[in-house]
């Protein structure tokens, strides 16, 4: 980590955009310099101070028509009719467009590790765009992607030493199974076409990733061209059995066990690899039993299987430790990363594979191109100069290390919430914990959005899958806010219905 870094018309003529709703903010905070078209004006900020832990931005943003963005996972109606918009970040809080400071319980989507606008990161980003902005990685390329890949394979755990860059963990996954067939057909076995994935898998929103996925809400508009030959683990949630676990259950090892049915159906020869989230994250934190991924690692070597651990959410010191990989003990032969790798600053995935997956492929190739596969953005120019400056970043400060220390007094906070109004288990593994709500009587969800929602009123950020509120704060954060964090918690609990 101590290398260096070197290594039409004009605007006041677009349409206006069609009257709908509008987020409308105070006349003083819509100022815009003397001369300057409205058009601009809409798209320039004023010259202000950099945030600052004391003021992180709260200039609120200009009128917004909200009607031309079909936002992603959104109830786009219910949003429009009372939207939440943020217009400025520092560290552990955002600021709503009313100039609400809102604790952010959940790094962002589960990545911005490091909290937000880090100086390092932001003077990275900022520099890199007035050097270089862009730069193919077709056939060309540029010194910080190789840099990034040599800083990444050094963190990883031994033998992952090959990256291959994407942009989302979603390409990520797609790309892992691309060179899993790859591999195979390399070693003279293209008949080893069929996945093995996981029920509660979240991998994405490809059509690679949704086939080996298994949470049925983000499969069913799609079924009829998901990949045909997809078998499915059963996952390891079991309330009877496991509620209120610290740490892993005991219980469930035995489920990684299935694979030797699939494998006794389907025959070692027709599979090419199997996929998991060492801990299921988007499907409400479900951590892995004592065992299992040991199990899964053992059949695999077995039966001659490649495993593929989706570590989007777990990798870049989620657990205390560089990945789920080191802190269960259980290296994978492909692994897909994102989100942390970069701090979210600027979108980036990736994909670590074994030096010799790598060679069997590049290796077996004609001369020329080796694999029909890759992005027009892989290792962008700005994404690396992040990924640098966030991966010095976390040794710089150990966050690592502090996560790993934080994580018992983490785990006794979240556990206080055991006993209060309609918790029915709460999980958690480094610092990462689910809070599972009974839901609601024909109303699924409704409760932990009613929790949601009251604890967004009170300047607490979570995050809620199904009936479970998803915690994943940035690995900055303070005891005394995951104090804040429950206690917000606990207070809506004691209020919703």
């Amino acid at each position: 980590m101590e290398r260096s870094l070197r290594a039409g018309a004009a605007p006041g003529d677009w349409p206006r955009p069609a009257a709908g709703r509008m987020l409308r903010v105070p006349a003083h905070e819509r100022r815009r310099p003397s001369g300057t078209s409205p058009a601009v004006a809409r798209m320039t900020h004023t010259t202000r101070p950099a945030p600052t832990a004391a003021d992180p931005g709260t200039d609120a943003a200009p009128p917004v028509n909200l009607d031309g963005h079909w936002m992603p996972f959104t109830a786009n109606r219910a949003f429009k009719r009372a939207p939440r918009l943020f217009v400025g970040a520092k560290d552990m809080h955002y600021v709503t467009a009313d100039g609400r400071r809102v604790l952010d319980g959940t790094a962002g989507l589960w990545c911005v590790n490091a909290g937000h606008c880090r100086e390092p990161i932001v003077a990275a980003v900022q520099a890199q765009a007035a050097r270089l902005d862009y730069a193919t990685a077709f056939q060309l390329g540029h010194p910080l992607s190789f840099e990034l890949a040599d800083a990444v394979a050094a963190l990883a755990p031994p033998g992952l030493d090959r990256v291959f860059f994407t942009n989302s963990g979603s390409e990520a996954v797609d790309t892992a199974l691309k060179i899993a067939l790859a591999y195979w057909a390399a070693r003279g076995e293209p008949g080893r076409a069929r996945f093995v994935g996981r029920q509660r898998g979240y991998h994405g929103v490809g059509f690679g990733g949704m086939s080996v996925g298994g949470i049925e809400n983000n499969r069913r508009q799609f079924a009829a061209q998901l990949l045909p030959d997809v078998d499915h683990l059963p996952h390891t949630h079991d309330l009877a059995r496991n509620a209120f676990a610290r740490g892993q259950p005991a219980w469930g090892a035995h489920l990684a066990d299935d694979l030797e049915r699939i494998v006794a159906e389907r025959g070692t020869g027709s599979i090419a690899a199997v996929i998991v989230e060492p801990m299921a994250g988007s499907t409400g934190v479900l951590v892995p039993p004592r065992g299992y991924l040991e199990r899964l690692r053992a059949i695999c070597d077995r039966h001659g299987l490649l495993l593929v651990f989706d570590e989007v959410i777990t990798g870049f010191g989620r657990l205390g430790a560089p990945f789920a990989a080191d802190y269960f003990g259980v290296v994978p032969d492909i692994m897909t990363v994102a989100k942390g790798i970069t701090n979210a600053a600027v979108p980036m995935g990736a994909v670590l594979v074994r030096r010799e997956i790598h060679d069997a492929v590049v290796d077996a190739a004609a001369q020329g191109v080796e694999l029909f596969h890759g992005y027009t953005y892989s290792g962008h120019p700005l994404a690396c100069a992040a990924g640098l400056a966030t991966l010095r970043l976390y040794e710089a400060e150990g966050l690592f290390a502090r996560a790993a220390s934080l994580a018992p007094y983490w785990e006794d906070a979240v556990h206080s919430l055991r006993g209060r109004p309609h918790v029915i288990d709460v999980r958690n593994v480094g610092l990462v914990a689910g809070v599972e709500l009974e839901p609601r009587a024909g109303q699924p969800g409704g409760r932990a959005a009613d929790v949601f929602a009251r604890c967004f009123e009170r300047g607490v950020l979570v995050r809620v899958t199904g009936d479970t509120l998803a915690l994943s704060p940035p690995l900055i954060v303070e005891r005394g806010q995951i104090d804040e964090i429950v206690e917000a918690i606990a207070e809506a609990l004691g209020r919703c219905g």
